[in-house]
């Protein structure tokens, strides 16, 4: 898998409890290594939709009849499948974050080892990029950013910065935007406060958390009862929506209580939190950090 080596592949796929006959949605096609398991399982009437935004994934399109690959943002997974004709699915899987392809290609600009313009899009159809973010932002909204998903202490100083460097000349790529930032990259740490700096502008360029939302709101009311959601994070912004929107399907505050003083759920958690083997690290180390949660609705 050169695109994308999927991460706890048997794992992630064991979960969704593959029924012959059923009807199954990848909403981060990829490579399509996790649909490939899928349709493994499938039997002749089953059905796979795959939803990918990235223009690069369609060159992964699986020529199998029972496969629809749907060149949309995950966000819309209500509407495009009731485009296709349908309203209620027995599982979806979620792979969350950037592919490796993504990550390997310098010009995408998602990567901090390649000098590349600043762009972060995971579809180069959103108007919004790294370099609008970096040069258009004014100073309160760059310090949210580096605040709310890149989690940095030193956000309002990065924001200052930044604001201040820009005066006097445009940001146009990842190398002039680590010069300016210099300062707030000593050695020891340096590749971790950029890896927390990306993060948090690419999360923005690509409004991860409000999609993640949208697509956790759509999952639980497309999906039949009994069926699985099945949902790999890496980094604790997605994590903490998942393991709360699966354990009350609510992202804040608390769930009403039945007549019993129950609360009242709409999924059942499936077995605990799995992460990688220290063997698939070695063997992939961008799945070092991934978390899967599978819960199933009642």
């Amino acid at each position: 898998m050169e695109y994308h080596n999927p991460v706890l592949l048997y794992e992630t796929v064991d979960g969704l409890n593959i029924k012959p006959d059923g009807i199954y949605v990848d909403v981060t096609f990829g490579g399509g290594g996790h649909s490939k398991e899928i349709l493994k399982r499938l039997g002749p009437n089953g059905k796979l939709f795959g939803f990918d935004q990235d223009e690069d994934a369609l060159e992964n399109a699986l020529p199998d009849e029972r496969f629809t690959l749907i060149h949309e943002n995950f966000r819309y997974i209500k509407r495009f499948l009731r485009f296709h004709g349908v309203k209620s699915v027995d599982g979806i899987l979620a792979d969350l974050g950037v592919s490796s392809h993504q990550f390997d290609v310098p010009e995408r600009g998602f990567s901090t080892r390649f000098e590349a313009d600043l762009d972060m899009r995971m579809s180069k159809r959103n108007e919004l990029d790294a370099y609008k973010v970096v040069n258009e932002y004014d100073e309160a909204n760059l310090k949210r950013v580096f605040s709310d998903y890149g989690e940095l202490k030193v956000a309002p100083a990065l924001a200052r910065t930044i604001v201040d460097a820009r005066e006097k000349k445009e940001i146009k790529t990842s190398e002039e935007l680590k010069t300016v930032l210099s300062k707030y990259l000593p050695e020891k740490v340096k590749n971790k406060v950029l890896a927390q700096i990306y993060q948090a502008i690419r999360i923005e360029v690509n409004q991860e958390m409000e999609v993640l939302k949208e697509f956790l709101e759509q999952s639980l009311e497309i999906l039949k009862p009994e069926g699985r959601l099945s949902v790999i994070s890496y980094h604790s912004l997605e994590d903490r929506l998942v393991k709360r929107f699966m354990k009350n399907g609510m992202f804040e505050g608390e769930p009403e209580r039945d007549f019993f003083g129950n609360f009242s759920v709409p999924f059942k958690l499936v077995g605990k939190l799995i992460v990688p083997t220290d063997e698939e690290i070695k063997i992939n180390n961008r799945a070092r950090s991934a978390k899967l949660r599978i819960a199933e609705k009642i």
